[in-house]
């Protein structure tokens, strides 16, 4: 179904399917090139009313959606726990920051949005804040609910109408949840136009005249093709992409709090998660202790379907990611690795795994996972700590575990990422923070809290003078 003007049936439908069970959950209509260049018209249409309507009228808007969302909580996190595989806790902490990401959105059209500038006398001069017209929004499968909500609600905030193309694996979740919240909250027709679809739908978003922004979160490779698309028609471009993060763990931390930090980060979700821990980094000497203590917490995780309770580990979104898991457990062991637990699959679950040993050189080192596979290196001192996390492409998150503060920042000062946590583990968002990597991780924008407004908008120079000067010519 598309959100524009109303609902609507397509031609060419998808099933969506629940990975735990492989039950079909509904069909699911994906978009054309067609389809996106009619919506994007009407996006443009809409958007002029929409921005021109007061900051009370559209603040209201996401007040009423923050409180529908509130009171059908239970049904939005069972959708998220069926359809991606989300274990409850996950689903529920997705539906929060979702909701945070709204009531923060919520202020955005009462806040300033210039600056006055110094000039000569009898002149004003003022810089403003514009919204860019119509953003086209292009989310992923894992966090499907947030990481679309993130970028939709401060777009629409201030004053832009919103394409947003939900990845089809969980359009449900991720795309029809947040086209009936606004659409119940009475945001005016066309102003949110919601398309599945796939690749042909997100190049024609890419290309269209009509759409002046692209804002994309997904694998760095899919990244690099909407940049350059996207680029190649002049439209500002904002990519949050994949990581390979660290988390050092230094020879003064707490075994305990490191191994709880660790396995979360590694773990959560079955670590299809852009900021998952991609590296254990651990000092070599805890290293021995750390591993066997970590196998054991890895192998009495529960792992089954999402629906029951006290699960911890669920299914994979589709049985090609399965495959990539497997594939490069396998040749990370055949390169000498040490599978100290897990490596075993049954259809789209694969066990808690830790491979202890790996090098550099070894795939599992080098590659963005995206399954529940823990990685361990083991370093000498913290200048081989840096130069091991520094050794990728990516630069998203990075986390170090130590009782000492001062040494850890002093470690985290030398990192190349977005986003550094001491003593926590890489997977953190708060909404009201920026949120964004460098290197194959991002373009280096930022997407959240005070980035919202340079990320959704562009600026304006105005200048007012009481009469018009007489030139020489």
């Amino acid at each position: 179904m598309f959100y524009g003007n109303g609902w609507s049936v397509g031609e060419d439908l998808a099933k969506a399917v629940e990975p735990a069970t492989g039950a079909e959950l509904g069909a699911i209509a994906l978009a054309n090139a067609d389809t996106v260049a009619s919506s994007a018209k009407a996006a443009r249409k809409a958007q002029r009313d929409w921005a021109a309507q007061s900051p009370d009228d559209r603040a209201a808007v996401f007040l009423r959606a923050l409180a529908i969302g509130q009171e059908h909580s239970e049904e939005i996190i069972t959708w998220l726990v069926r359809e991606s595989g989300s274990a409850r806790p996950k689903a529920a902490f997705e539906l929060q920051v979702t909701l945070k990401a709204i009531q923060l959105a919520a202020a955005m059209p009462h806040q300033a949005q210039g600056l006055v500038l110094p000039t000569t006398p009898g002149r004003i001069n003022l810089a403003r804040r514009r919204p860019i017209g119509v953003v086209g929004v292009i989310a992923p499968f894992n966090f499907p609910l947030y990481l679309a909500m993130r970028a939709v609600a401060p777009a629409l905030a201030v004053g832009n109408a919103v394409i947003l193309k939900p990845d089809p694996r969980t359009a449900i979740c991720g795309g029809l949840v947040i086209a009936r919240l606004f659409e119940l909250a009475g945001l005016p027709a066309g102003v949110l136009q919601m398309l599945p679809g796939g690749s042909e739908a997100g190049e024609a978003l890419c290309s269209d005249p009509e759409i002046g922004m692209i804002q994309f979160t997904g694998s760095t490779g899919a990244g690099r093709m909407v940049g350059q698309n996207a680029s190649r028609h002049l439209k500002k471009v904002s990519l949050e992409l994949g990581g390979k993060n660290s988390i050092i763990i230094l020879d003064d931390a707490d075994m305990d709090l490191a191994l709880r930090n660790a396995a979360w980060g590694v773990f959560l979700h079955q670590g299809q998660i852009c900021m998952s821990v991609g590296r254990v980094l651990v000092h070599e000497a805890i290293a021995e202790d750390f591993v066997k203590a970590f196998a054991e917490k890895a192998a009495a995780l529960p792992m089954g379907d999402p629906n029951q309770e006290g699960i911890a580990i669920g299914p994979l979104i589709n049985q090609r990611q399965a495959d990539h898991v497997a594939k490069v457990v396998q040749d990370s062991v055949a390169a000498g690795a040490t599978l100290a637990t897990g490596g075993k699959a049954d259809k789209l679950f694969y066990t808690p795994t830790v491979l202890s040993g790996v090098t550099p050189e070894m795939s599992a080192f080098q590659q963005e996972i995206f399954g529940p596979v823990a990685v361990v290196t083991t370093f000498a001192d913290d200048a081989e700590a840096v130069k091991l996390a520094n050794q990728t492409e990516y630069g998203l998150s990075a986390a170090i575990i130590s009782r000492n503060v001062s040494r850890a920042l002093a470690l985290g000062e030398q990192l190349q990422t977005g986003l550094l946590h001491i003593n926590d583990q890489t997977v953190n968002d708060e909404v009201v923070n920026p949120f964004g990597g460098v290197g194959a991780s991002g373009n280096g924008s930022a997407i959240g809290g005070p980035a919202n407004w340079e990320e959704f908008t562009e600026w304006q120079w105005v200048t007012i003078k009481g009469e018009a000067p007489a030139y020489p010519f």
